[in-house]
């Protein structure tokens, strides 16, 4: 692991803020990493306000997109809500389709197979429309580079409005109403939102016009924060208010669907990693193993008996979907071993029998093994189709732009992306995709990273201290959890591999003059020889709360540890 220690803010400004806010200057110092520099900004980040929320007319095309829908509304016009298969497509489309409810009842929902239709609008989609008489689709999470779909649906007569954030390609549809924070066109004040967030924008200007403030539209905020922390946006500035608001709501009075999945969490607060690996991987299991719809059929339901039903079927598809991750991960992990490509740039594998739904989470355990750019691809119809996961700070949106004359089709972000190419062309664009990251990539990102916020000693971790970095959060891009690092540590003598594999760590942590403090390190149990008899060592870590028996305690969470004289 590389440990990287965040630059010291300026001091002069580390003093005027520790004034201004009468903190310390560990507390100062996070605040200027995440850019909050004044009283003012300290008090938007620590107290998000629904007033912080931005006009939602300033997005390009919400005119347009609001008076279309008025239309369709005030002329009984069927209207399809269209969806990604994904939590975010599929939180979009049940708060869309919801809040639409409650002025039309021509509201339909779709979301696209996608083992027959794949991702984004398809012809089989707008053929639906077309046969049940559709006039408007609105699309969500999906549709900025439908350029073709689009016009196909304006010939038959059928309106497009595009709800969308993956960046545009050089063509944008020729639909009524294009909202995608993105364009280069569009000057709206934040950019990040998420596709279920650029919904929310839109029921909001459509709520604005019958009178209704953002107070009346609270309720939606559950199905938001889940798509902010599935889609791993980052969790600042409008993501982090509605994120805030929508733990608020996730934690008090969620919808029955999502309540319903909680059932079983015993757990006084969720928080967004909660919601990420909780709430999250069972919404998405519906897409991966069966359809998107029983997930949206979850997540509209009003009726809390009905909810428990869907919930426990969804849960049964999640169970399905880890055995199947689990067994192709062993499947790649043992054909890049059999092709001797260990200690290459990227990881690019390919099984036509593997399981469409789960690419991606393979994706992401590869990258857990092998830290480079990886691709995981299965046969989808007659081509072939993949899932593309990144390393920190390294685009691969841009390397398969630059490998571009290989695919069919792609769509994505700087981190996750999905592609299809004809099968002809998987050699020759493996190669390509090797070549450009080998040339663009700077070798230090195929090293897993550690961002350290500070440096600190064991006597700075008060309860008070950890009361303060509690109101960071939610925590995610651009506000991460705060990660520290403490130098000459010793065990106290009893550090111990525990669990039923003994493969975590725990050791109970002292320093000069200060008091001890427990510390796990999970999956840490091979560093154990670094600890032993009282030898010094260092440790980075983040500040939890341990409750057992009734009693509540801080401990360390480890992130790694390494001997005293190791360099970071």
């Amino acid at each position: 692991m590389r440990w990287t220690l965040k630059p010291k803010p300026d001091s002069l400004k580390v003093e005027a803020l520790q004034k201004a806010l009468q903190v310390d200057s560990i507390v100062a110092t996070l605040l200027l990493e995440r850019g909050i520099e004044t009283y003012g900004e300290a008090k938007k980040f620590f107290r998000p306000s629904l007033d912080d929320l931005h006009n939602p007319f300033l997005m390009k095309d919400m005119d347009k997109a609001v008076a279309r829908i008025e239309k369709a509304i005030a002329n009984q016009e069927n209207i399809l809500v269209y969806g990604d298969y994904d939590v975010d497509g599929t939180t979009a489309v049940a708060l869309m389709s919801s809040y639409l409810k409650t002025r039309s009842e021509l509201v339909l929902t779709y979301i696209p197979n996608r083992y027959d239709e794949g991702y984004g609008i398809s012809y089989k989609g707008i053929n639906f429309a077309l046969e049940n008489d559709f006039t408007l689709i609105i699309a969500l999470d999906c549709g900025i580079k439908s350029v073709d779909k689009v016009a196909y649906a304006k010939e038959l007569g059928i309106d497009f409005i595009i709800c969308d954030h993956h960046r545009p390609g050089s063509e944008v549809p020729d639909a009524v109403a294009v909202l995608d924070p993105k364009q280069d066109e569009c000057h709206y004040p934040y950019d990040e939102l998420c596709g279920c967030g650029v919904g929310f924008k839109l029921i909001q200007a459509l709520a604005s016009n019958e009178g209704k403030s953002i107070e009346d539209l609270v309720e939606y905020l559950d199905l938001v924060a889940t798509a902010i922390g599935a889609d791993i946006v980052p969790i600042t500035g409008e993501n982090r208010v509605l994120a805030y608001f929508g733990l608020q709501v996730i934690n008090s009075s969620p919808r029955p669907g999502i309540k319903a999945i909680l059932e079983c969490v015993n757990k006084t607060e969720l928080t967004i990693t909660d919601v990420v690996f909780i709430v999250a991987p069972r919404i998405n299991a519906a897409g991966r193993m069966q359809h998107g719809n029983f997930a949206v059929t979850l997540l509209v339901e009003t009726e809390y008996d009905k909810a428990l039903q869907h919930a426990s079927e969804i849960d049964n598809y999640n169970s399905d979907r880890k055995e199947e991750d689990k067994r192709i991960t062993e499947e790649a992990l043992i054909q890049i071993e059999k092709n001797g490509e260990q200690n290459k740039f990227t990881t690019v594998v390919y099984q036509e029998d593997w399981h469409k739904g789960v690419i991606g989470i393979v994706a992401s355990r590869l990258t857990e093994t092998y830290y480079r750019p990886t691709l995981v691809f299965t046969k989808s119809g007659d081509k072939l189709a993949a899932s593309a996961r990144s390393v920190r700070d390294f685009d691969i949106y841009n390397v398969l732009e630059a490998c571009s004359e290989y695919i069919e089709q792609f769509g994505g972000h700087k981190y996750a992306a999905g592609l299809t190419l004809k099968e002809e062309n998987y050699e020759a664009f493996k190669q390509a995709f090797e070549d450009e990251v080998s040339k663009t990539i700077d070798r230090s990102l195929l090293i897993p990273e550690i961002k350290i916020d500070s440096n600190i000693d064991l006597n700075d971790i008060t309860p008070k201290f950890y009361r303060i970095i509690k109101q960071f959060a939610p925590f995610g891009p651009g506000n991460m959890t705060p990660v520290f690092m403490t130098e000459n540590l010793k065990d106290t003598g009893y550090g111990k591999c525990v669990g039923d594999d003994k493969t975590h760590l725990r050791i109970t942590v002292t320093q000069p003059n200060a008091n001890s403090l427990v510390a796990i390190g999970f999956g840490m149990g091979d560093k154990i020889d670094i600890i032993t008899n009282k030898k010094e060592f260092k440790a980075v870590y983040s500040i939890d709360e341990n409750e057992w028996n009734g009693n509540t305690s801080l401990q360390l969470k480890l992130r790694d540890i390494k001997d005293q004289e190791t360099d970071l």
